[in-house]
This record gives C-alpha cells, sequence and structure tokens, in this order.
C-alpha cells in the first residue's frame, strides 16, 4: 500500500522509521472482523444496528480495509453517504491541523468497485459504481453505472476526465450564450426605445440564435479532455454552475459588446457620414448603418465564442484550438455564411443592397476582434479584485485581533 501510495509518511507514527504495519496510526488500516465490531453496536433484542458516530471518527483516517467482505463494502458506501461530518467544523479543523486530513465540504460521492454478485448492493448503494466488463457478472453490471470493458482500472481516470470535462463544456456553453443574450436584449430594447424600431431586424435574430444555440454549442461541447481538469478541485453539489469569474468574463464581454453597439447607434451616421438606419428603413429598404451593427454585433460573438474556451482566467485563449477540429470547422463555416449574408442577404436577411464596402468591413472585423484584448483586461481587473479583497480580509483580520488584544489588556484578570 505504501509503494502505491495508497500510505503516506503522515499515516505512519514514526515518518522516518520502518514503513510496517505495527507503525500505523490508529485505524489507518482495519481487518473487516474489527471494521464490523466498531462500526455496528448490539440492539437490545441482539441485532447488530450501525453506529454513525463511531463510523464517523473511523472513516477520515481509514485507507486499508483488509479481509474485507462484501457486506463491508455497503457499510462503507451506506456510511459514508449519511455522513454529516463535513458540517462540523471544529472536528474538521483538528483533523486538518492535527493530521492533515482535509474534509470535503459537502456531502461524501462514493464510488465503488465491484465484479461479483454480491457487490450489487455496494455499487446500487454508491453514487457511482464500476463494474467490471469481462470477469463481471451480468447482476453486477445491471447495478452499476460505468462498466470497465477492459477491467482496466486506469479506465476510472478517463472517465473522471471525460466527466468534468462534460461538466466544463456545459460552463463554456453557458458563458457564451448569456453573454450574447445580454448584448442582444439590450440592444433590441435600445434601439426600440429610442427609434421605434430595433437595429437587429427579427431574421438577424434568427441567425444569430441559430449561431448561439446550435452551431456554437456543438463547437463548445466538442473540446477534447485535458488533463488539467484533473488538477481541480472537485466541485461541490451545491455549488453554482456560473462561478463568480464566469459572471466577470460575460459581465466584462457584454459591457464591451454593448458600448461598441451604442456608439455605433447613435454616432455611426456621423462618424461614416451615412444616412441613420433608421430614416432609412422606414422606406422598406436596408441600411448601410444597421448593417455595420450587425456585422459587428455577429462578428464579437464569433470572436468570444474563442475567449469562452477558457474559464478560469488563462491568457493564451487559443491554446489546444487545433486539437478540435469540429470547433475550427464551424468558427469557418459561420465566419463564411456571415459574409454571404452580408454581401449577398438583401432583402432576405434585411441588410444593405450590395454589402458593406471593405472599409466597413475592416472596422466590423476590428470591433469583433476586440473581444480578445478586453478579455485580457477583464482577467486582469480580475486578478487585481481578488487581490484586493485578500488584502481587506487580511487588514480585517488584523483589525479584530488588535480590538482583541486592546481589550484583554483593558480588563486584566483579578487577582
Amino acid at each position: 500500500a505504501f509503494q502505491a501510495g495508497i500510505l503516506t509518511p503522515s499515516h505512519f507514527v514514526d515518518e522516518k522509521g520502518e514503513m510496517v504495519a505495527s507503525n500505523l496510526k490508529s485505524n489507518v488500516m482495519m481487518e473487516g472482523t474489527t471494521f464490523r465490531a466498531t462500526v455496528y453496536r448490539t440492539k437490545e433484542d441482539g441485532s447488530p444496528e450501525f453506529d454513525q458516530a463511531a463510523f464517523d471518527k473511523i472513516w477520515p483516517h481509514l485507507r486499508v480495509l483488509a479481509r474485507s467482505s462484501p457486506d463491508d463494502k455497503l457499510t462503507l458506501a451506506h456510511g459514508l453517504n449519511q455522513s454529516n461530518l463535513y458540517a462540523d467544523k471544529t472536528t474538521c479543523e483538528e483533523l486538518l491541523k492535527n493530521d492533515n486530513i482535509k474534509i470535503f465540504p459537502d456531502r461524501q460521492v462514493i464510488a465503488m468497485t465491484g465484479d461479483g454478485t454480491n457487490d450489487a448492493p455496494a455499487l446500487k448503494r454508491a453514487d457511482i459504481g464500476f463494474a467490471m466488463g469481462l470477469t463481471g457478472t451480468q447482476i453486477a453490471k445491471d447495478a452499476a453505472d460505468i462498466i470497465l470493458l477492459d477491467d482496466n482500472f486506469a479506465s476510472i481516470v478517463t472517465a473522471a476526465k471525460w466527466g468534468r470535462n462534460i461538466y466544463a463544456s456545459i460552463q463554456k456553453f453557458l458563458q457564451f450564450q448569456l453573454t450574447v443574450n445580454i448584448s442582444a436584449v439590450i440592444t433590441a430594447l435600445t434601439g426600440a426605445f429610442a427609434f421605434q424600431k430595433s437595429p437587429l431586424a427579427a431574421i438577424q435574430l434568427l441567425w444569430v440564435n441559430l449561431l448561439m444555440d446550435s452551431l456554437a454549442s456543438l463547437a463548445l461541447a466538442s473540446e477534447p479532455p485535458v488533463d488539467e481538469l484533473l488538477q481541480k478541485p472537485p466541485v461541490n453539489r451545491t455549488d453554482n454552475m456560473i462561478t463568480k469569474r464566469m459572471w466577470g468574463n460575460m459581465l466584462g464581454q457584454a459591457t464591451y459588446q454593448i458600448i461598441v453597439i451604442m456608439l455605433l447607434l447613435f454616432l455611426g451616421p456621423t462618424w461614416f457620414d451615412i444616412p441613420p438606419g433608421h430614416t432609412v428603413e422606414t422606406r422598406g429598404e436596408g441600411s448601410v448603418h444597421y448593417t455595420i451593427i450587425f456585422n459587428s454585433f455577429v462578428w464579437m460573438q464569433l470572436f468570444n465564442e474563442v475567449t469562452s474556451r477558457k474559464l478560469s482566467g488563462e491568457s493564451n485563449v487559443f491554446k489546444g484550438v487545433f486539437n478540435n477540429p469540429l470547433f475550427c470547422g464551424i468558427l469557418v463555416v459561420t465566419s463564411i455564411l456571415q459574409a454571404l449574408i452580408v454581401q449577398f442577404g438583401s432583402v432576405a436577411f434585411h441588410v444593405s443592397k450590395g454589402g458593406l464596402d471593405a472599409k466597413y468591413w475592416g472596422i466590423s472585423l476590428a470591433f469583433g476582434a476586440g473581444a480578445l484584448p478586453v478579455q485580457q483586461v477583464i482577467n486582469l481587473l480580475y486578478r487585481v479584485g481578488q487581490r484586493y479583497k485578500g488584502y481587506r480580509m487580511k487588514r480585517r483580520l488584523q483589525r479584530n485581533y488588535a480590538l482583541a488584544t486592546r481589550n484583554v489588556d483593558c480588563h486584566p484578570r483579578s487577582e
């Protein structure tokens, strides 16, 4: 167990001594008979009864359960599932201080492996049951959640990596979709209130919706898993899927997009010496003004699709992008379709007849590419905010400590 890494020097009484069973700390390794005698108490009628309090004293330390039976596996799964030890802050602090054992701050998530018929109850009771595909019985396979087809325990790591990747893919899509929703709704409402007409036509919003819901979701959901996912801590059951970092990314990108669209909407005709869109489109024609707004809006979404690949403020948003050919293909296809819509969409997509000149294309692409440096600014501001938050917490603790010390000095004990 020590050579396999299950036991570490911290599990031994004398860390520099011989790594043998007699040198182990209490409850680190137990036999099945001792385990059952400890966690079960005898009722008045002589029948055994599970003792959750006794179990909670054992399981944080337990690393090896030797000569165990399938019933012991069921007891482990049941006890861990019912344990509320994480709510006892005092005990958790003592375990961390004395034994360097950190209790997960939520209900424990139990994974159990098995291949025999007798293992079926434990596989069913655990949150995730792994059954062996080659040597496992059919009953064990039916009770399990995941079947290891090659009977290789290393496949559990692969399953965990893909599971975390699915969760991260959902977060990436939510980050992208909510950013589009925020900017699109505010743009449409502002145009309706100011000029009684939204700068984004209904057919254009349908294209944005197709881009957002179908193509982008397929692109972001096809990201391959990376080893860095295994280095992240587990996610609590009660944690919000949208993290604070994601809120920062969404609000930052949405703010940039809204500022750009508002500048184009109200100052665009003056800057580019073109007729305002709301006056041209009252005649039933597509305006250059609103076409620029539509083109810039879509290109900002396409570049934001790239930045949405990263959730934790990574600087290089293009890292690993070529490992996902589907993402690259969808990005290229949507870019080509956007160019065709703007240049040849005319009445069908409510754009300017003849499309946009090269100058306006350059402006739209520049605003779209602006999402990349904006993301770096968001990352910087978030890091500064986190450091300032840590600084304020440190100052608050110092101030509280100073007040507590002063109160003790002002009220000395009487002899």
